[in-house]
């Protein structure tokens, strides 16, 4: 996890707009460096490092010998960087992952670097020669990146949009054309003898579903739809153990971060790392996740730590997060107080930096609640593929801002290509919810041995405001009664004048809105709707709405 800037075509001194470089500070807490390039005095790149690979040679903007012409940023880990560097025979100099985007780049160009990286990333890259910036993101948008770009050639590039703001430009902040970058795409610009910046062209190398061109670790599947699922989600976990530090879990008990964590604890005693794996759980006293997340730690041998967190601990926090998150969306925010309370007890008590966390299944396997009352199989693919292209926007943004925001990294092995294309390949009709459970499929392809206890391996899923809350008193509900004292009712009826894109319905809705809207003024666009469950009537988000919901 790592925090990527840059400016291009500057009319003014780069000098000046340096300082936004450092509202990403968090995201890479050990190295920073800016650097202005020679012939291009009006471009600037900036990074904050988080070191995770080769700690000597791995801080950037990275610049080779062999390649002089090209300077990379880029935010993110390549997996198969050492199997590109035997496929293409690349003449490599340091042990950094991400060295063969340049080698990729001067041989074959943007688009084919783009569709043969395993892996998450967001780049930027300037090749000096030919007076061209590229910009890359994968596919499912793990890694965040957003551009500014004006008429007038001025071209800006951040990992988090805040970053993007007090630059000097032709358009005020809430009038800039701040966008997020798309997933799975790659751009091209051309900048001029002045340096301005010139949109050139877009290609889309790879969509969710489409099978990677780039070789895996991953064996070879056989007739077996269960060992398949198995072998590819144990082959993203184990690609994902890349780190010179320490790795652990996120884990709440339920499926998605029990599966992870086995097959973390597996991977580990293979490997032999000479340190226990450590596991990490959330919630308020007398919460079920903590008690489920407890007994797998248990069974499994982790280094277990609890975090128990006050309701008023996670009123404080909601400010700070809509903050991080640069999101209004409301079942973000109420799912990222404890994600974001969490990463700070790890960022400040441990020294684990590189975190295992299940995001991706739900999408990917059918697992919201909702998915019950999908009217066909084909519906319910549909509605999976839609929700992983746009993730991004929602549950992925999540769990990057809220570890970043302490200086940890994240890795989401459910969202692994190999393993999204082999899913998604799946005959529909074993995709869907059986026998009243959801995920059924993931859920019995594990169901072997003692992998897992049975009723954590078959345990409901919870809405995150039950999960970690007491029966007595949800998370959900005390947001409510904390909203209903900020918000009266005439905000409400007059939201629509006030925000007409995505007009809040609720007073939670219009106190998360004008937080979001006193940090970045006009960007309501970067999300496009609110995550609502769909074949529903619920007018709320949480799953506890839902007729099947235990």
């Amino acid at each position: 996890m790592c925090g990527i800037w840059a400016v291009f075509g500057s009319d003014d001194d780069v000098s000046v707009q340096c300082s936004a470089v450092h509202t990403i500070t968090h995201r890479g807490p050990d190295a920073f460096r800016i650097e202005n390039i020679n012939h291009f005095r009006n471009c600037c790149l900036g990074f904050h490092r988080l070191a995770i690979v080769d700690d000597i040679r791995g801080m950037q903007p990275m610049r080779l010998y062999t390649h002089p012409h090209i300077w990379l940023i880029y935010n993110g880990e390549i997996y198969n960087h050492k199997l590109l560097t035997e496929e293409f025979d690349l003449n490599i100099s340091t042990e950094c992952d991400g060295e063969p985007i340049i080698h990729l780049y001067a041989k074959f160009g943007a688009e084919f670097t783009a569709s043969h990286l395993d892996g998450v990333f967001s780049f930027c890259l300037l090749d000096t020669a030919n007076r061209k910036v590229i910009l890359g993101r994968d596919l499912a948008g793990i890694r965040p990146m957003y551009r500014l770009i004006t008429e007038k050639g001025f071209l800006a590039v951040c990992s988090e949009a805040k970053g993007l703001f007090g630059l000097s430009h032709c358009f005020t902040d809430k009038d800039a054309d701040i966008q997020p970058f798309p997933p799975g795409h790659v751009e091209v610009y051309d900048l001029d003898h002045l340096g301005h910046a010139q949109f050139k062209e877009r290609a889309r190398y790879h969509k969710m579903g489409t099978e990677p061109v780039y070789k895996t670790i991953c064996p070879p599947l056989t007739d077996n739809i269960k060992k398949n699922i198995v072998t590819c989600l144990e082959a993203a976990v184990e690609k994902r153990m890349m780190a010179d530090r320490r790795i652990g879990c996120l884990l709440s008990g339920g499926l998605d971060s029990s599966l992870i964590t086995a097959i973390v604890v597996k991977k580990a005693k293979e490997m032999k790392l000479t340190y226990p794996i450590q596991t990490f759980a959330i919630g308020m006293e007398g919460s079920p996740d903590l008690t489920a997340a407890k007994k797998v730690a248990k069974y499994l041998g982790t280094e277990h730590h609890e975090v128990v967190f006050t309701p008023e601990e996670g009123i404080v926090a909601i400010k700070k997060v809509i903050y991080h998150l640069e999101s209004y969306d409301i079942t973000t925010i109420r799912s990222s107080v404890g994600m974001y309370l969490l990463s700070e007890y790890i960022s400040r008590k441990t020294d684990t930096v590189v975190i295992m966390s299940g995001e991706g299944s739900d999408e990917i396997a059918q697992g919201y609640i909702y998915f019950h009352n999908a009217p066909s199989p084909s519906a319910a693919d549909a509605e999976s593929r839609r929700l992983l292209e746009d993730l991004y926007m929602y549950d992925v943004l999540r769990g990057d801002r809220t570890t970043a925001a302490w200086g940890l990294e994240i890795r989401v092995p459910f969202l692994d290509h190999h393993f999204t294309s082999y899913y998604l390949s799946i005959d529909e009709e074993l995709r869907v919810p059986k026998k009243g459970i959801e995920k059924y499929l993931l859920r019995s392809a594990f169901d072997f041995g003692d992998f897992l206890p049975k009723d954590i391996l078959w345990r409901p899923k919870e809405a995150f405001s039950d999960g970690v809350s007491p029966t007595t008193r949800s998370w959900h509900d005390i947001i409510q009664e904390h909203v209903e004292q900020q918000i009266n009712s005439q905000d409400l009826e007059e939201a629509s004048s006030l925000f007409p894109h995505n007009t809040p319905r609720s007073k939670e809705a219009y106190y998360y809105r004008t937080v979001f809207e006193k940090h970045f003024p006009g960007k309501s666009f970067w999300i496009p709707y609110y995550w609502m469950p769909k074949w529903s009537k619920s007018d709320d988000p949480s799953a506890r709405t839902l007729k099947h919901y235990k």
